[in-house]
């Protein structure tokens, strides 16, 4: 049974994501997105030569990855940007794949992996382990369509975060060490340089991505549509 279709599906769950934006409902889905944007790090550090020491996420919203060697300006632009790919792609496979519960047991195997690789903080290996399992119980337990959902959610979630955080991390706070000032001190340019031209091309990635799948409307069905 078709509940809502087309964007209006979309618009409900970037409302409803606004809505408890501020309550611990949400908070567990920002810190998924801040482990994304950890996990961009990493993988550009290990896609350029380098490796992972060690890898964090806070309670608060924050994280840390160490690395060795690798190619230090990829990986510094690469949290923001690489989880906003990441949430758009989720959103794309989402949208447009019937891969949903696939692609959601893969990530909890990542979360997994990453977790025995290179956690050993207390709360991250905990969020780890706790999320990653969920999601493998959830493709195998729960349909396609739940998946699908949650996908979607994931995805749309990270498309509102990233910008937020850039903006919150390096305009109205560039004081604060981001990977902009650190960018901005290794090789030139200022925090707020950085930050504005990763918040420019976030938000039209985001654009050209909604652009699209507005304009293919008639394609899209709600999360707990059995197609």
């Amino acid at each position: 049974m078709t509940l809502i279709k087309g964007h209006w599906q979309l618009i409900a769950i970037v409302a409803l994501v606004f809505v408890f934006w501020a309550t611990p409902v949400v908070l567990p889905l920002k810190i998924l997105v801040v482990f994304l944007h950890e996990l961009s790090h990493a993988l550009a550090i290990i896609f350029t030569g380098g490796s992972v020491e060690s890898f964090t996420i806070s309670p608060q919203q924050g994280g840390l990855v160490m690395g060795r060697g690798g190619n230090r300006f990829l990986s510094l632009s690469a949290g923001y940007l690489g989880s906003l790919v990441i949430g758009i792609g989720l959103l794309i496979i989402a949208l447009r794949t019937n891969w949903d519960r696939v692609v959601l047991g893969g990530f909890g195997i990542l979360m997994l992996l990453v977790t025995v690789l290179y956690v050993r903080d207390p709360f991250a290996m905990a969020f780890c382990v706790g999320v990653g399992t969920a999601m493998l119980a959830m493709a195998w337990f729960l349909s396609r369509p739940v998946c699908d959902l949650f996908l979607r959610i994931i995805g749309l979630t990270s498309m509102i975060y990233v910008p937020y955080d850039i903006f919150d991390d390096t305009i109205r706070r560039s004081g604060m060490r981001s990977d902009a000032y650190m960018l901005a001190e290794e090789f030139g340019g200022t925090t707020m340089l950085w930050g504005s031209a990763w918040l420019v091309l976030s938000i039209l990635s985001i654009f050209l991505c909604l652009k699209y799948f507005l304009g293919q409307d008639s394609n899209l069905r709600f999360g707990l549509n059995a197609r």
